[in-house]
């Protein structure tokens, strides 16, 4: 009898001892340790020539993995941009081709920190998904993973990142709404532990030895933002493609914020293994140190969803001290999607435009004004407040965009202009600016506000000063003195000279006068000691304008 006691006592207290673990988040991994069945897979050859096993504790790809839906029988490529029944009908712990040069093989990388990887995700595929954590898995020893941050930007289905964090060292945070990459990556990178972030696209496959050569080049170089040679996942077949070993080509991009590959500049003598400065990264897969992200101002999260992170992130790390690389050793497939198979919030589809825009006016400087000769609707996005970009920007002492393209990017000519001037007329803190209404518009002075692109002025060689296709008018006879904003017409009425600090109307010999800045600027007979007639006017154009 006192044994049965004992007995059913014991299993008692065995119970509550694992209810206490199973519930006890500092102890449940005791519990998973000894009760949790395990799935094991094997690691492709490290760096070094090593493998490893890797766990995946209690998850079970098989019941992850679920059959296609109709509408993917019905067409694989409608919902992902890809062939979805291919990736599905593929190994999640497929073999890839070791795509690195030799000479990268048999370089040491020793002392290295571990980094957090950052993935979001939103309708992502559950295969490619589970495709990419576990390749980082595979393909890296496991001390210089910390952990893999997965954040679901609201996806349809919540259950996609359901079980994924019975994988170790994966942890899944989903927004409460629609985010987009953008703040989805700065959310990813708040929550990271690691000094190093290294951030990935949700429909990768990382290659061997693809994480040692970044985490090495950061150690070296804190400040340097380097990012991996990308190889092709095809979007139909899903063969994984080898990028050529040379040329090693970088990113560039044209006047619009149209990004290309390139091959670096002829007179560049490169390595193999060298790591290769590029204007601009694409964006995708990219490893930074934390600290230096931080002080950056991480992303601008004013930008909406998607487009546009690439160039400000690149012109930032550039003009603010840093260094912008691609290094060669370090290799990983992407699928690079020809749509966006998902839809915006709201409709707007357009996030790129307004994006590049943010990007145009906080950092391109006086040659923002190529960017709308290239992209003119981007004068009629808004693109909110920026003025907290542009305080950081000072902060930071950034250089200008003239020095980027001096020294970063000689390549990038700019276009022929017959721009004089270009940028706010001024009256101490008043800049000349229109009031809204249908054109003609009245000028006056308001308080200059960097957010106000109606407030840059560009002066035309033959005289016309023009903002967003008007032109400053003035004529006794049709505007009673009163200085309009017009839709240029190449009229005597819109020609303007410069003498000393003063705006001289052409046709009338009368100055540009504030007397009446509330109500609107008038023409008055020309005072050299009148200093409402007085103007600070921008430098002249020092731009060495060349045909493109």
């Amino acid at each position: 009898m006192k044994k049965y006691r004992r007995l059913c006592a014991l299993l008692i207290i065995s119970m509550i001892i694992l209810c206490v673990l199973h519930y006890s988040g500092d102890l449940q991994f005791l519990y998973k340790a000894f009760f949790i069945p395990k799935h094991w897979i094997s690691s492709d050859t490290d760096v070094d020539g090593k493998t490893h096993s890797v766990s995946l504790g209690s998850f079970d790809p098989g019941s992850y993995l679920q059959p296609p839906s109709i509408s993917d029988q019905k067409d694989p490529f409608l919902n992902h941009a890809f062939n979805v029944l291919k990736s599905n009908d593929i190994p999640f712990d497929r073999p890839l081709p070791d795509s690195r040069n030799k000479r990268c093989k048999a370089r040491p990388f020793t002392d290295l920190p571990a980094t957090s990887v950052i993935i979001a995700y939103y309708n992502e595929a559950r295969s490619t998904l589970l495709r990419t954590v576990v390749s980082v898995l595979r393909r890296t020893p496991p001390e210089l993973i910390k952990e893999i941050l997965l954040i679901d930007d609201f996806s349809d289905d919540a259950e996609v990142g359901r079980l994924l964090p019975e994988i170790p060292k994966v942890q899944v945070y989903r927004n409460k709404k629609r985010e987009g990459l953008i703040r989805s990556r700065v959310r990813g990178a708040g929550l990271a532990e690691s000094e190093v972030l290294t951030f990935l696209d949700s429909h990768c496959e990382v290659n061997v030895g693809w994480l040692e050569p970044l985490l090495y080049r950061i150690a070296e170089s804190p400040k340097a933002v380097v990012c991996p040679i990308l190889d092709v996942i095809n979007t139909s077949t899903f063969d994984y493609i080898v990028a050529p070993q040379t040329p090693v080509v970088v990113g560039g991009f044209d006047w619009g914020l149209n990004f290309k590959w390139e091959p670096p500049p002829q007179s560049m003598v490169f390595r193999p293994e060298d790591p290769r400065k590029t204007a601009v990264m694409a964006g995708g897969v990219f490893s930074i140190s934390r600290s230096w992200f931080n002080k950056l101002g991480k992303y601008d999260t004013g930008m909406d969803i998607w487009g546009g992170e690439n160039f400000e992130l690149s012109f930032k790390v550039w003009m603010c001290g840093g260094q912008v690389e691609i290094v060669p050793c370090s290799r990983v497939g992407h699928v690079f999607r020809k749509r966006h198979p998902y839809e915006f919030p709201d409709g707007d589809t357009n996030t790129v435009i307004r994006n590049s825009r943010r990007v145009a006016e906080v950092w391109m400087d006086e040659y923002k004004k190529y960017f709308y000769k290239k992209k003119p609707s981007a004068r009629m996005k808004p693109f909110g407040r920026i003025s907290n970009r542009k305080k950081l920007r000072n902060q930071l002492q950034c250089r200008s965009f003239a020095w980027y393209i001096n020294n970063v990017y000689p390549a990038l000519k700019p276009p022929v202009s017959d721009e004089v001037m270009y940028g706010r007329l001024k009256q101490g803190d008043l800049c000349l600016d229109v009031d809204t209404g249908h054109v003609p518009i009245i000028t006056i002075l308001r308080p200059c506000d960097t957010d106000r692109a109606s407030q840059e002025w560009s002066w035309k060689k033959r005289g016309d000063i023009t903002n967003n296709g008007l032109c400053l008018t003035a004529n006794p006879e049709t505007t009673h003195s009163y200085i309009l904003a017009k839709f240029c017409s190449q009229d005597e009425s819109q020609i303007w000279m410069e003498r000393k600090s003063q705006i001289v109307h052409n046709l009338t010999g009368q100055c540009v006068d504030a007397r009446k800045p509330d109500i609107g600027l008038v023409l008055a007979e020309c005072d050299p000691n009148n200093t409402q007639q007085k103007w600070i006017l921008p430098v002249k154009n020092h731009l060495h304008s060349r045909d493109l």
